[in-house]
Order: structure tokens, then sequence, then C-alpha cells
């Protein structure tokens, strides 16, 4: 299982699944990041947190525990 957190700068993925529960996963659904959502890896921080992204056309910085809750492909 490849999760946000492992995707290199430059690539753009698909997200296939968000994992944890209750206000974790509602506050990541807020952002815009559901399933079948492109998603750009912009930037990683120097010390690897938080990871800059795309989403549907705006910029978004998430945090690295939260990017290890969304299954991409």
């Amino acid at each position: 299982m490849e999760t946000l957190k492992d995707v290199k700068v430059g690539q753009t993925v698909s997200v296939v699944k968000l994992h944890g529960e209750g206000a974790v996963k509602r506050r990541i659904m807020d952002m815009g990041i559901t399933k079948g959502t492109e998603v750009f890896v912009k930037k990683i921080a120097p010390l690897g947190d938080p990871v800059e992204v795309t989403v549907r056309g705006y910029e978004l910085s998430i945090r690295k525990a939260d990017a290890a809750l969304i299954e991409v492909k």
C-alpha cells in the first residue's frame, strides 16, 4: 500500500482510499481530498514535514501523519 507520505516531489497520484477515524478523516475530506481526486506533490519541507500538494487547483500543506492516512496509486 502506497500512501501520500511515500510519493516523491513532482509526481501526480490518485487517491484510492482514506484511512483513519472520525474527526481526522472528516478534516482530510473537508480539505478536498476524496476518493478519485488527483494530487500533485509540489514540495516537501527539509525535515519532511509538512508536504505541500496541489489539490483541485489550490495549494495545501499536509502533516506527514495525515499524509500517511491517504492511500494512493
